[in-house]
């Protein structure tokens, strides 16, 4: 049987995007269990409420919630558990010294396959005040009036 090849995004948080100001983005790989993996396969997974967090030298995902998979028996493991995140210890070093200056944050952006094995992508953000996030939607409102302008222009002739 060939393996899987390209990425399928299984779930995505836009919200994170609105909420805070992205100012990098890792690639993490998680430790999950057999049925996490097939309830991942099937397309389910929700991002809202999740964080990453370190603790001890170690990077975790939290709040994510994976359901059960209906057709696995005794070995089920609880929908919101702590799932632990595989990064390089460098990786780790600098998100840690970074986590404890005032105001930053982990959160994952969305959690995909990329060839075959289950990826989270984590952001290092900052929180936006209320009237931040009501600039970023006046410049995207403008953007697209111009751009539609744009185009509309070119349809006259």
């Amino acid at each position: 049987m060939p393996r899987e090849r390209g990425q399928k995004v299984v779930a995505s948080n836009r919200k994170a995007r609105h909420d805070y100001l992205i100012l990098d983005t890792y690639e993490a790989g998680m430790a999950l269990s057999g049925p996490e993996v097939k309830s991942l396969r099937a397309g389910r997974a929700s991002l809202i409420d999740g964080y990453a967090s370190i603790d001890g030298g170690e990077a975790w995902l939290e709040n994510v919630h994976i359901p059960e998979y209906t057709q696995a028996t005794w070995n089920n493991s609880p929908s919101r558990r702590k799932r632990k995140l595989l990064l390089h210890r460098e990786e780790i070093l600098k998100l840690q010294s970074k986590l404890k200056e005032s105001g930053f944050t982990l959160v994952p952006l969305s959690i995909y396959f990329k060839d075959g094995r289950a990826k989270v992508e984590i952001a290092l953000a900052r929180g936006k005040k209320e009237y931040d996030k009501r600039q970023t939607l006046k410049e995207q409102t403008d953007k697209r009036e111009a751009d539609r302008a744009m185009s509309s222009k070119g349809k006259d002739w």
